[in-house]
């Protein structure tokens, strides 16, 4: 997609004919870790680095930039299913799919959990299928010290005997309860297996125990051992907790494992609860429609759209990934993918531009979570929020518009900034006229506006996905390319249901969480220790809550760090949003906030999966890419604090009259500028900014996000007096006759920047 001709100020973009888009041809597998030497000498993209490159097919490019990306996914990579398996596993997907579909305009009479029953009895099994077990086994060659892995056996020969002895074995746990023969007290159909709640028979709980450690398993598989051994821990508080001094706020009666079995397999919070019936109803149809708009061509139309969009600009690099990420996060929902995906095309632009790996990097990471904070396609938490709180999806956009804006406009701030700080060189991207490109291709947009327009009219978000499914499939015919034929439509099918395999194992296995926390009473007793926590530092009600918000973004950051995105949301909301809705913030801010924070793990060192994914694409340093990717976000984490530590806060949130909102917006956004100012050290048009102008800088954004009137006066002041000291600095170097040099040693790079002519 991307190349570079010998000429020293341009970069070729993709070719475009009234067909279609260009093919790409840059590869993942072109990019190794490299020392940052290495990285800044390698030879340019598109002259293809390794000789057989050249002679790779655009599916077979695509198919190493899938690979790359489920390098850093928060689920693992599963197995490619092929012959007969394959056709199973098409079939199964592809009916679920049809399922799917068919309980949005019919759903089925007995209710929502039966429909949740078949769901995952179709998903469940492909999971052990889909995913090897990642059992590592030693096996010495004579004469060798050779090691080979099962898992990777797994995915040259297929599912195992105990794949599919597993796979089995979960249909059958999952469907006992409408088995419709009565086993002496147990079975008997849906409705006797209703009856019985709170009063299971030996067999319910038999096959329950069973569905238990089938989804631990698919877990394990899917996400590694941390989640699971968080539903161990809480399966182990709720059978143990009892034992606990009964003077200690998290101790309780006790339950026994027959108790908790039933909650979990018999109850409207456990493996059937709003987390999964989240999965089985919106997720899996927005997936299906993320790949068919991927199939349809949409997803390159976007990236090489945003590179027509800025191509002769100075800062034209970091914009077409910043707006990359922006426009690929309709198609993916995972932050690590939309970073290896707008990584692979915009790398080379932001290397020939002269952007260090670790800058361009962080970047990448920073654009590519901003995917997953975007209407109209926000991650999979988004709609647990619309479930928990009772309101309609359309409104959870709302609540995620003006701090969308204000993310991307700080990494669009810190763009402009390091364009000129790290003295970057104008690139002319050489692509084709963006008013021609969406003259030609803009009817990709058309799915989208329609999602907004229905959920407008009142429709539910199932409704409005489907909708905008078929017209993106429809309008695929006007690309010869990408027709969306009914070989076509069975892979789109298959592709969205196989996405959403993982997220409805932990779905289904965050019930465990959910159901002890509502059994044991975990929730309102975690709240009254984070409370009594703050508490203990001051008794005034507006430090108590941002020291408790503040506990709590922390809290939320270690947990993502270690279980998904949903995960860390649902077990977030039961734990820690108590706690903020004790304190008065309502329940809109506190379930963002929570949401927010889940997300951003993707970004949070030490294990930053977005970053990670990014420093493989670029080759720069791991940690100072780390740090990269939290500069360029440092608005995600602060935004959620002003909008829970203060009435006016609600207005970021588009809670509130005009007047609210405006003030809100408007301060914040101020915040917004003055932090990038500070962390870039550059004034736009101004020039460099020394080390008191960008400490002054940086307490005047932190105290503009508290939004009161008088800490926004003091905070309006303090970056007027910062502006003024970034222009007393540059006057003092005019006047000296020399140009104001500044010496940065900003994670490790020296550089001197010579200011006296450029702003």
């Amino acid at each position: 997609m991307v190349s570079l001709p010998p000429d020293e100020g341009s970069v070729a973009g993709p070719e475009w004919s009234d067909d279609g888009p260009g093919e790409t041809h840059h590869h993942s597998r072109a990019l190794p870790h490299h020392t940052p030497a290495e990285t800044r000498d390698h030879t340019p993209a598109g002259t293809h680095d390794a000789p057989d490159e050249a002679h790779d097919t655009p599916d077979q490019a695509h198919q190493d930039a899938r690979e790359l990306a489920a390098r850093f996914e928060e689920e693992k990579p599963g197995r490619v299913l092929a012959g007969g398996v394959g056709f199973l596993f098409t079939g199964v997907t592809v009916a679920v799919g049809l399922l799917t579909l068919w309980q949005v305009f019919f759903p089925l009479a007995q209710g929502s959990k039966y429909y949740l029953i078949f769901f995952l009895a179709g998903i469940l099994p492909m999971v052990f299928l889909a995913y090897p077990s990642g059992v590592r086994l030693r096996s010495t060659k004579a004469g060798t010290d050779d090691t080979h892995d099962t898992d990777d056996a797994d995915d040259r020969r297929g599912p195992t005997p105990v794949d599919w002895l597993l796979a089995l074995a979960a249909l059958v746990v999952c469907l006992y309860p409408v088995l419709p023969v009565a086993i002496g007290a147990g079975g008997g159909g849906y409705d006797a297996f209703l009856d019985r709640q709170g009063l299971l028979d030996p067999l319910d709980v038999a096959f329950g125990t069973g569905l238990l450690l089938l989804l631990l398993e698919a877990c394990r598989r899917t996400t590694g051992w941390i989640l699971p051994a968080v539903c161990v821990l809480f399966l182990g508080y709720g059978y143990y907790g009892g034992l606990l001094p009964q003077a200690w706020p998290v101790a309780h009666a006790g339950l026994d494992f027959g108790q908790l079995v039933d909650a979990f397999y018999n109850s409207d919070s456990g493996f059937y609860g709003t987390p999964l019936d989240v999965a089985a109803s919106y997720i899996v149809l927005f997936t299906i429609y993320g790949a068919v708009l991927d199939l349809s061509g949409a997803g390159r139309f976007f990236v090489e759209l945003s590179a027509a969009a800025f191509r002769r600009s100075r800062t034209a690099a970091g914009r077409t990934a910043v707006a990359s990420g922006f426009l690929l996060g309709t198609v993916s929902g995972s932050g690590a993918a939309t970073t290896v995906s707008i990584g692979a095309v915009t790398w080379p632009i932001l290397r020939r531009a002269g952007y260090p790996a670790e800058r361009a990097g962080g970047m990448l990471a920073a654009a590519g979570v901003g995917a997953i904070l975007s209407p109209p396609t926000l991650g999979a938490a988004a709609f647990i929020i619309a479930e928990y709180l009772g309101v309609s999806y359309l409104q959870v956009l709302g609540w995620a518009t003006v701090p969308t804006i204000l993310y991307y406009l700080g990494i669009l701030l810190s763009v402009e900034i390091d364009a000129r700080r790290s003295g970057v060189r104008p690139v002319v991207i050489d692509t084709g006229s963006a008013w021609r490109l969406l003259a030609r291709f803009g009817y990709h947009f058309l799915s989208l506006l329609v999602i907004i327009v229905v959920l407008a009219l009142g429709a539910s978000a199932m409704r409005a996905v489907v909708i905008a499914t078929v017209i993106a499939a429809v309008l695929s015919f006007l690309d010869r390319r990408h027709r969306l034929t009914p070989a076509r439509l069975v892979a789109a099918l298959r592709d969205g249901v196989r996405g959403v395999l993982a997220v409805s194992a932990v779905c289904a296995a965050a019930g465990i969480i959910t159901a002890t926390t509502t059994k044991t009473g975990l929730g309102p007793q975690a709240a009254s220790l984070l409370i009594g926590g703050a508490q203990a530092v001051s008794s005034e009600p507006a430090v108590v809550l941002a020291l408790t918000a503040v506990l709590a973004a922390v809290a939320l950051s270690l947990l993502g760090l270690a279980v998904p995105v949903t995960a860390s949301f649902v077990i977030g909301w039961v734990i820690i949003g108590p706690a903020l809705l004790d304190l008065g913030v309502a329940a809109p801010a506190a379930a963002m906030f929570v949401f927010y924070f889940a997300v951003l793990s993707e970004v949070s060192p030490p294990t930053a999966l977005a970053a990670v994914a990014a420093a493989a694409v670029t080759g720069g340093r791991l940690v100072p890419t780390m740090w990269q990717t939290l500069r360029y976000a440092l608005p995600a984490y602060l935004i959620p604090l002003a909008f829970v530590i203060t009435p006016t806060g609600l207005g970021l949130l588009g809670i509130g009259g005009v007047g609210r909102i405006v003030t809100a917006g408007l301060v914040s956004a101020l915040g917004v500028a003055v932090l990038a100012v500070a962390a870039g050290g550059w004034l736009p048009g101004v020039g460099p900014a020394g080390v008191p102008e960008r400490i002054v800088g940086a307490v005047a954004g932190l105290v503009l996000l508290w939004l009161e009137p008088l800490p926004m006066a003091i905070g309006a002041a303090l970056a007027a007096l910062a502006v003024a000291g970034v222009y007393v600095r540059r006057g003092a170097a005019g006047h000296a006759g020399r140009p104001a040099v500044e010496k940065s040693v900003d994670l490790g790079e020296e550089r001197e920047w010579d200011v006296s002519t450029r702003g």
